[in-house]
């Protein structure tokens, strides 16, 4: 079990990689936090510069090295290098015992993203992938609801992409978002696609059912929109959650909840949520267990062998 943190000492925490994920979702939220020593990596030297100033992180906490970054003592660390570096990014963390946050995916196969899960429960260490939509308070509501069936939809324009990066880029959110909002065990599990003459997939449609409750994902990436809507339903009734943000409920009628005007598209997308429930298991030494994310990567694999077999 690792040590735990007195409330009032600051945790050494590493940010490794610092593009665009980093600078939009989650630099703003830890640059806000009290009780951080941050610390900051990426090989680009400017960019190091440039966002080190920006959140007031001293010359002493900027680096070019992981290693480095390592020898300076932190305690926890945020990967948002390129999916393809997550592996030997992680393993490196994982084994000098530093708790590790990692955008999703783990990896793009399901060998890597395995291998990582073990070697943190081998060396006890938190493993947490960033699965922010378990956070997001619209979708935290939809699951207060009734859930019979669920429909999510997630929609770009002009991106027909190959499968592999495709599901697990960006559908990978879709299936993690689905198995998260099921009332019970998956039972079934169909995928139906659409391919251009390259192999490219244009669209995607999951279905996973179960014991009274059907779900839906949906990915058109010739859509001619950018949108995320998600439907629950049941007991005549349904939720509508629209980009993450507005709340309708119908029951005979219908009411609207709207994101607050105040409120940061942070919180609203649940980055500070899953930032926070990340750093406070680390502060108190609970090791967070990525078991249930790996099964979100053995659904996608079943997804990307289904649309290439």
């Amino acid at each position: 079990m690792p040590d735990s943190l007195a409330a009032d000492d600051l945790l050494p925490v590493g940010v490794v990689g610092l593009g665009d994920i980093a600078q939009k979702a989650y630099l703003p939220v830890l640059g806000a936090l009290p009780g951080l020593d941050l610390r900051l990596m990426t090989r680009d030297r400017a960019k190091l510069d440039r966002l080190g100033d920006a959140h007031r992180v001293g010359a002493g906490a900027r680096f070019t090295d992981l290693g480095e970054l390592i020898g300076s003592g932190i305690r926890a660390a945020f990967v948002h290098a390129a999916t393809d570096q997550h592996v030997p990014i992680v393993e490196r963390l994982l084994q000098a015992d530093v708790d590790v946050y990692v955008d999703k995916p783990l990896d793009y196969t399901l060998e890597g993203a395995r291998r990582l899960v073990e070697l943190a429960e081998r060396r006890g260490r938190s493993l947490m992938v960033g699965f922010n939509r378990r956070h997001a308070p619209g979708y935290v509501r939809a699951g207060q609801a009734p859930r019979d069936l669920i429909v999510l939809q997630k929609n770009r324009v002009g991106l027909a992409e190959a499968a592999r990066t495709l599901v697990y880029d960006d559908f990978v959110h879709v299936v993690d978002t689905l198995r998260f909002l099921v009332p019970g065990e998956i039972e079934h599990l169909d995928v139906r696609c659409r391919r251009n003459g390259d192999g490219l997939v244009e669209h995607v449609v999951l279905t996973l059912g179960g014991d009274g409750f059907t779900a839906l994902g949906i990915m058109n990436r010739l859509s001619g929109s950018t949108e995320e809507v998600l439907e629950v339903s049941g007991g005549d009734a349904k939720r509508v959650v629209v980009n993450l943000a507005d709340v309708v409920d119908h029951d005979g009628g219908q009411t609207l909840t709207r994101r607050g005007d105040w409120v940061p598209v942070a919180r609203q997308r649940g980055i500070e949520q899953v930032v926070l429930a990340f750093l406070d298991a680390v502060r108190a030494g609970k090791v967070l267990d990525a078991r249930d994310a790996l099964r979100t990567h053995e659904v996608c694999e079943e997804i990307v062998r289904r649309i290439e077999g």
